[in-house]
């Protein structure tokens, strides 16, 4: 066939609501009541709120006051990070008995290429259900995946049988299961992006697919050619077991509101720190620092300053986040500050971008 694309195996595994699973497990009277990890009922921000919680509309970033308002049964509690991540390697060492193809995007979910696998077994989709029960058996949490010929279809089908399900999308069925799926649901659609496609009449992927590639890429810009080719199937990125990260940056909420700059430099001053030990953690260095600043409105707003250079030194960090955060007026009191290092020295040039137009094989056991 012409341009037919490379036929892989891919899974995608995401555990299922990871940190509030974790807190279940160290402590099994939560079970059964709404939890939320992080924040609390006066301040805060959630980082992750379990299934019983999210019946009530409780979900990640949202604020402990306004979770404790939606669930006034909501249990808080402290998020354990150096916990999560020592689970998190007990499954990723799982992984590994299975491919070394493994690219994980958090502590909680990654991609694993089995199209050739340790195990010999020819079919992802019963790789998928083993892991998941291994998982099970030998850590105590449930996960849920994604098994597919490409990285974004496995992720948007991990989604689909959650929690602790899993859904397979044979070869066969791609073209329909996107055209089928709600935009909403496609991975990289916010609900902003969203929002936008419904103004245009776009609802499934089969509206997308309507539409040319000159019309997206006019009205969305670079992402406008991602989703013409994403609904036809065509997502060529393979799985790095070697991810680059992209940016490396540390935040700060703080218990109280600030106002007085003063506060907010001796703060900066920490979190230029925290970032200088994670940059030298990771050898890495940058050009972009981005000043994050989250107002007690809740609302965002992001300063940036790319250098003629690389730095990776705390005091040029630190004078570029103050210059930022005295470029203009402040709108409000601040509850966080964060700053970002992009542009970084480890990333490299994409040489090949081209995509071609969707061609599937059939016969191709999953």
């Amino acid at each position: 066939m012409p341009n037919e694309l490379p036929l892989r195996k891919i899974i995608h595994v995401d555990m299922d609501a990871f940190y509030a699973s974790v807190e279940e497990l160290d402590n099994p009277s939560l079970k059964g009541k709404p939890l939320a990890v992080g924040g609390s009922e006066k301040r805060g921000v959630v980082s992750a709120a379990n299934y019983e919680a999210r019946k009530y509309g409780v979900r990640s970033a949202m604020s402990g006051y306004l979770a404790k308002k939606n669930c006034p049964r909501i249990v808080f509690v402290k998020p354990r990070f150096a916990r999560y991540k020592e689970i998190s390697q007990k499954i990723r060492s799982i992984f590994f008995d299975y491919t070394d193809l493994v690219e994980p995007l958090s502590l909680d979910e990654a991609y694993l290429d089995v199209t050739v696998n340790k195990k010999g077994n020819p079919s992802a989709t019963l790789i998928a259900r083993e892991i998941r029960q291994r998982i099970f058996d030998e850590v105590g949490i449930t996960a849920s995946a994604g098994i597919s010929i490409n990285k974004f279809i496995a992720k948007v089908a991990s989604d689909i049988n959650k929690p602790n399900g899993q859904k397979t999308v044979n070869p066969e069925e791609v073209i329909p299961f996107l055209e089928t799926l709600e935009i909403r649901r496609f991975y990289g659609v916010g609900k902003v992006t969203a929002e936008k496609m419904y103004k245009l009449g776009i609802f499934t992927g089969k509206d997308l697919k309507e539409k040319s590639l000159a019309f997206l890429e006019s009205t969305f810009g670079k992402s406008g050619a991602h989703y013409y080719h994403v609904v036809r199937g065509i997502h060529r990125s393979e799985v790095k077991p070697h991810r680059i990260p992209k940016s490396v940056g540390a935040e700060r909420t703080f218990s109280e509101n600030l106002s007085s700059e003063i506060f907010m430099l001796e703060r900066l001053e920490h979190i230029a720190e925290e970032l200088r030990r994670r940059l030298q953690k990771s050898k890495i260095a940058g050009k972009t620092v981005t000043l994050k600043i989250k107002y007690s409105d809740f609302t965002l707003q992001t300063r940036s300053k790319t250098l003629p250079y690389f730095v990776a030194d705390k005091a040029l960090i630190l004078e570029t986040a103050k210059e930022l955060l005295y470029q203009e007026k402040l709108e409000n009191s601040v509850r966080l500050l964060g700053i970002s290092l992009s542009n970084l020295n480890t990333e490299k040039q994409k040489t090949d971008t081209k995509e071609d137009s969707v061609s599937v094989q059939l016969k191709f056991d999953f």
